[in-house]
């Protein structure tokens, strides 16, 4: 996976342990063989994403794909899109919303609010690992576009 050769950091943002070894697991299986970096809170993604100052600069020039689960502990992972998606240094991050929320209003709000693209975790194991192996597929030809 690359955004024009450069290797691609996968930040993982997914509190549940079990679908957090699921996910890495079948992101290999499909063989994606990035570092994937996992946080199970938000506020930590988001010191690695912008930064503890939140500004941005720490990622800028840096190439992330973003996995963000919208259940998290400390705060709602559309409020971690929002953040991600109206900072000019991180606005054009691929965001991938892997959630057991399939609310039509919830999954319209995340594409307005720039996710590329919204999983639903199925509760049955073959179906989610099946998601994330075409996920695994995706992560493979995509291109990270420049974040200036």
């Amino acid at each position: 996976m690359n955004g024009l050769g450069k290797e691609v950091t996968i930040v993982m943002v997914e509190d549940d342990e079990g679908h957090a070894r699921l996910i890495e697991k079948n992101i290999r299986r499909a063989g994606v063989h990035n570092e994937v970096v996992p946080f199970t809170n938000g506020t930590e993604a988001l010191d690695f994403v912008l930064g503890k100052d939140r500004s941005g600069l720490s990622s800028a020039g840096k190439f992330l794909l973003i996995l963000l689960d919208l259940n998290l502990p400390d705060m709602s992972g559309i409020d971690i899109l929002q953040k991600i998606k109206s900072n000019i240094h991180t606005k054009r991050l691929p965001v991938v919303i892997l959630t057991t929320t399939d609310d039509e209003r919830e999954i319209q709000r995340c594409y307005d609010l720039g996710a590329n693209v919204y999983i639903t975790k199925p509760v049955e194991y073959e179906s989610f690992a099946h998601a994330i192996r075409q996920l695994g597929l995706f992560f493979s030809v995509i291109q990270i576009p420049e974040t200036q």
